[in-house]
């Protein structure tokens, strides 16, 4: 399964309107599958900046493998696809791993606008 923690928990087809798309502070959603060597690369990336966002920015984690509806729903066709929503809409996504630093500089820029 999909590296799911405490701090970046796991959501579902099922849970993902009530989890993510009603979710009072924006969500950033990471698109994964237990076979994507870039989705090993970035769980922990996900996971610092999880804990230092905390309070002002969600993380979650959707395996794409058993969660199809809603990866075919926002048309996520490559992992890792790290998608942030506010307000219950997409804002900003990003394909691919990628450093901390420049990651946290994307968030930066999107959760500004």
């Amino acid at each position: 399964m999909a590296q799911a923690t405490d701090l970046v928990p796991a959501v579902t087809d099922d849970t993902f309107a009530a989890e993510v798309l009603a979710s009072e502070l924006p969500v950033l959603v990471d698109f994964t599958a237990d076979w994507c060597p870039p989705c090993r690369q970035i769980a922990p990336v996900l996971e610092s900046l999880a804990e230092e966002e905390a309070g002002r920015l969600r993380f979650v984690t959707l395996d794409v493998d058993r969660n199809p509806g809603t990866q075919a729903a926002y048309g996520v066709l490559s992992m890792p696809t790290l998608m942030l929503f506010r307000g219950g809409e997409p804002v900003m996504q990003l394909v691919g791993a990628r450093p901390k630093l420049r990651l946290r500089k994307e968030l930066e820029d999107a959760l500004r606008d």
